[in-house]
């Protein structure tokens, strides 16, 4: 894999300033349509259509790109910014933190949207279920990712950065009472930097088994989830 241009580079850094995820058009400056297809060529970024426009996403592969050269060339009128994540560089290496973990996941009060004009996800069928834990003894918070995680690749056939319709999840873990899974999605939601909830742009494309399936805290509804 060539390295990206300094302004590939910087293309990465806008995406991980929005926790990794926004639509081209409100990134600045703006991003060319050369530099897009290089990154993607790449298989640092992930491009989705949305209308006209294209919703940006960084891969597993550019986060690993970004932890690894926060010291990588930039345009050389952006001294500021070479100069910050050589900080930010040094503060991983003296703490032990990685790049995901400083930039955290999208603020809950204003999660990214879903494409709006991106057709609602197909159903897949669901795969065998995973044996239940033993009863009597509730999952600790990180089991429960595990589960959530692991049925989510049953469903996506091992891929990542898929959406999956929650109604189709909590039928994966249909040995989970409603209670523990909307527990696992309150983590998701409130830190988790490799996973999002997002909804439906389109109100018709809701059928009354989305609307039971979905997470609703404080009374917004959420209906899909992607993990990277």
């Amino acid at each position: 894999m060539s390295e990206p241009t300094p302004t590939q580079s910087l293309v990465l850094w806008c995406l991980l300033g929005r926790c990794g995820r926004a639509a081209q058009g409100t990134l600045v400056p703006a991003v060319r349509k050369p530099d897009r297809e290089a990154l993607a060529a790449a298989g640092l970024i992930a491009v989705e259509k949305a209308g006209r426009s294209f919703v940006l996403s960084v891969t597993d592969r550019g986060w690993h790109w970004a932890g690894r050269n926060l010291q990588a060339p930039l345009p050389p009128n952006l001294r500021v910014l070479r100069d910050w994540l050589g900080r930010i560089d040094r503060h991983l290496a003296a703490t032990g933190q990685t790049l995901a973990d400083l930039v955290g996941s999208p603020p809950e009060t204003a999660p990214e949207p879903a494409p709006e004009t991106k057709a609602a996800p197909k159903r897949r069928a669901a795969a065998p279920r995973k044996a239940a834990p033993k009863a009597g003894r509730p999952l600790g918070p990180r089991q429960l990712r595990a589960r959530i995680e692991a049925a989510y690749l049953d469903l996506t056939g091992g891929a990542r950065a898929e959406a999956v319709r929650l109604s189709d999840l909590r039928a994966a873990l249909a040995d989970l009472d409603r209670a523990t899974v909307d527990s696992g999605l309150a983590a998701i939601l409130r830190k988790d930097a490799t996973a999002r909830l997002s909804q439906f742009s389109d109100p018709k494309a809701l059928t009354p088994a989305e609307h039971a399936a979905a997470y609703s805290p404080a009374g917004e509804p959420f209906h899909i989830l992607w993990i990277r």
